[in-house]
C-alpha cells in the first residue's frame, strides 16, 4: 500500500520536470519590467483590447489577452513573495502600478473620442465578477507559474492569458470613467483585483511548494507567519463580495428559468394571447402584454396566482392590455378605417392568430412541469404515492353545448388504497393549489 501510494506521488510531482531554479528567477524578472519590447506590446494591447471591446469582436479581445505582458509583474509579485526577494517584490508593484495606470488612461481617452458609446455584451460581461471568476483566476494562476517553472512550457501560458483575461476588464474600467458609468469602472475593476490577487496567490503557493531558493536568509519564523497570514486575509476580503454576487446570480438564473416556464404556460388565456413579456430577474419583476378580447380584474389575479405553481411567488407581476379586439367594435372600426388601416389591422389580427397557436403549443408543452411540481409537493405530505399525471381538458354539457368549462384532470397512483378522507383532502388541495373551482382526480393502485 505505501509502495503505491509512493508510486503515484512520484508520478504527479513536479520535481522531476522542474526548471533550474537560476533560470526561473532570471525568466520571471525579465517579465517584470516595462521597458523596450515589452512597453510597446502593452500599448498595441490596450489599443486592441479597447477596439475589440468598443466593436463587441470577441475574436480582438482574445487577441489582446494572448499579447498583453500584464501576467509579467503579478507573478513577479507572487514568486517575490515567496521567496522573500522584497526588492524584487517592488519592482513587481511599480512597474504593475504602472501597467495600470496606463492601460485605464489609455482606454479612458479612447472611449472619450469614439463615436460609439454603446455597452455591448462584451463590456457587460467584465462587469458582475462571481465566485466562479475566482476559480479561473486561482486555478489559471497555478497553471501559469506550473508552467513558467516547468522545462515542458508547450502552450499552457497563452491559454492562461486567455482564460484569466487581464487586459478586458482594465478597458471595461476606462469605458466607465469615460463614459460616466460608475458601476462598470466599479465591477470591472473588481473583477481585475480578483484575477491579481489570486493569480499572485497561486504563485506564491506553488513558489513554496517547489521549494524555491529564499533570497532573504535573515528573515524570521515569525515575520514569514506573518506575511502568509496576511495574504490569507487579502484572498479573503476579496472572495468574500464574490461569493455573494454568485449566490445572487444563481438565484437570478432560477428565478429567470421558471418565469420562462410561467410566461409559456400562461401564453394563452380565455382567447387572450400573450404578446409579449418582459422578466426582470434583478428585480423579480414580469411584466405581461395581452391581445386579444379584453381583460376583467379577476382574469389578471387568476393569471397571476398561476404563478405560485412555478415557485414565484414573490415576483412582482404586472398585466397590461395590448391590443384589445370585441366583435362589434372591431366591426365598427374597420368600417371608418382607410384601406391602408383596415390592412394593418387585418395584419395585427393575424399575427395575433399565430400568436395564439403557438401560445397554445407551449401552454401544452409547460403541462408536464405542472405534474411534476405537484408530485413533488405531494410526496412529502403522502409518501405512498408514486405518480402523479396532469392534464387540462374541457367539459360540455348535453343542455348547452356552446359552453364549455375548463377544468384539471389528475391521475394519481399510490402503493396502496387512500382513504375517503386522504382523497377528499388531496382534491381540495389541488383545487387551492392551482385555484381551481373544480378539478377531476382520479385514483389507482401502483403495481
Amino acid at each position: 500500500m505505501y509502495n503505491s501510494i509512493r508510486k503515484i506521488l512520484t508520478y504527479v510531482s513536479l520535481q522531476k520536470q522542474t526548471e533550474d531554479f537560476e533560470e526561473i528567477h532570471n525568466s520571471i524578472t525579465q517579465g517584470i519590467s516595462f521597458k523596450g519590447t515589452n512597453i510597446w506590446i502593452l500599448v498595441c494591447a490596450i489599443i486592441i483590447a479597447s477596439v475589440g471591446l468598443n466593436t463587441n469582436s470577441t475574436a480582438v479581445i482574445i487577441g489582446a489577452m494572448l499579447i498583453s505582458p500584464l501576467m509579467g509583474p503579478i507573478n513577479g509579485m507572487g514568486y517575490s513573495i515567496a521567496i522573500h526577494d522584497f526588492g524584487l517584490l517592488r519592482q513587481s508593484l511599480k512597474n504593475f502600478g504602472f501597467a495600470v495606470l496606463a492601460s485605464i488612461i489609455a482606454s479612458t481617452i479612447y472611449f472619450t473620442i469614439t463615436p460609439v458609446h454603446t455597452a455591448h455584451s462584451e463590456l457587460l460581461a467584465r462587469t458582475s465578477p462571481t465566485i466562479y471568476d475566482v476559480l479561473i483566476a486561482l486555478f489559471g494562476g497555478f497553471a501559469g507559474i506550473i508552467a513558467i517553472s516547468s522545462k515542458q512550457k508547450g502552450n499552457v501560458i497563452p491559454g492562461v492569458a486567455i482564460a484569466t483575461a487581464l487586459m478586458p476588464p482594465l478597458c471595461t474600467a476606462g469605458y466607465g470613467l469615460a463614459t460616466f458609468q460608475f458601476s462598470f469602472f466599479y465591477g470591472a475593476f473588481y473583477l481585475f483585483t480578483i484575477n491579481t490577487v489570486c493569480i499572485a496567490y497561486a504563485s506564491v503557493l506553488i513558489s513554496q511548494m517547489l521549494k524555491f531558493p529564499i533570497r532573504d536568509i535573515n528573515i524570521s519564523e515569525t515575520k514569514k507567519k506573518r506575511i502568509n497570514q496576511a495574504l490569507s486575509i487579502i484572498l479573503i476580503i476579496i472572495i468574500l463580495p464574490s461569493i455573494y454576487l454568485g449566490y445572487r446570480m444563481s438565484q437570478n438564473e432560477k428565478f429567470r428559468a421558471n418565469a420562462e416556464k410561467y410566461t409559456r404556460y400562461v401564453g394563452i388565456y380565455k382567447g387572450n394571447y400573450l404578446l409579449n413579456n418582459e422578466i426582470s430577474a434583478n428585480k423579480k419583476e414580469i411584466n405581461l402584454v395581452y391581445g386579444g378580447s379584453s381583460l376583467t380584474e379577476d382574469d389578471k389575479k387568476a393569471i397571476i396566482d398561476q404563478a405560485n405553481l412555478f415557485s414565484l411567488i414573490d415576483a412582482k407581476i404586472t398585466i397590461e392590455q395590448g391590443l384589445a379586439i370585441d366583435n362589434d367594435m372591431a366591426k365598427d372600426r374597420l368600417k371608418a378605417q382607410s384601406e391602408e388601416e383596415r390592412l394593418r389591422q387585418q395584419i395585427a389580427l393575424l399575427n395575433l392568430e399565430v400568436t395564439g397557436y403557438r401560445q397554445k403549443i407551449d401552454s401544452v408543452q409547460s403541462q408536464y412541469f405542472i405534474g411534476k411540481q405537484l408530485l413533488s409537493e405531494l410526496a412529502p405530505l403522502y409518501p405512498q404515492i408514486q405518480s402523479c399525471s396532469y392534464s387540462d381538458a374541457y367539459i360540455y354539457q348535453q343542455s348547452d353545448t356552446l359552453s364549455r368549462e375548463k377544468t384539471g384532470i389528475f391521475m394519481i397512483t399510490s402503493k396502496n388504497t387512500l382513504s375517503k378522507n386522504e382523497q377528499e383532502k388531496i382534491k381540495n388541495w389541488l383545487m387551492k393549489r392551482l385555484n381551481k373551482k373544480e378539478v377531476k382526480v382520479y385514483f389507482d393502485i401502483g403495481r
